[in-house]
């Protein structure tokens, strides 16, 4: 049977760097890790064990944290720690406290301390400016 051609697709740039790294110490290339951790993280996934069953219930909130047994619980580390980054990912901080009227200071790419006001307008503070920010 031949092999289907690979698909392009977009990684996050930390997790690519991660799979780089964890991939030396293997013999893998980035992408065969990353290929490798979908294939493990599908696997698990996919799972009906008694133990999965009890990491989504845990997850769901109808097993207490301490019943979990060690490999349980770092499989429920794991998930929360994934969606953890994809929510911060897909989240807009900086939107959503504007919209509440919130005026915010953020480094921006030249490391600069900037004060972004709910009007959309924004300013680069001075030294000492920082202090004034309510």
């Amino acid at each position: 049977m031949a092999k289907a051609p690979d698909k392009v697709t977009r990684f996050d740039a930390a997790l690519f760097a991660d799979a780089a790294a964890e991939g030396r110490r293997q013999s893998r290339s980035a992408t065969q890790q990353l290929d490798h951790w979908a294939r493990v993280g599908k696997a698990v996934t996919a799972a009906t064990s008694a133990s999965r069953n009890r990491v989504e219930e845990a997850l769901a909130g109808r097993v207490p944290l301490a019943d979990l047994d060690a490999n349980e619980a770092v499989t429920f580390n794991a998930e929360v720690s994934a969606s953890v980054e994809e929510l911060l990912a897909a989240t807009h901080y900086g939107e959503e406290l504007a919209a509440e009227g919130i005026t915010t200071v953020a480094l921006d790419e030249s490391g600069n301390l900037v004060q972004y006001r709910p009007d959309g307008s924004s300013s680069v503070l001075a030294d000492g400016d920082a202090g004034a920010v309510r």
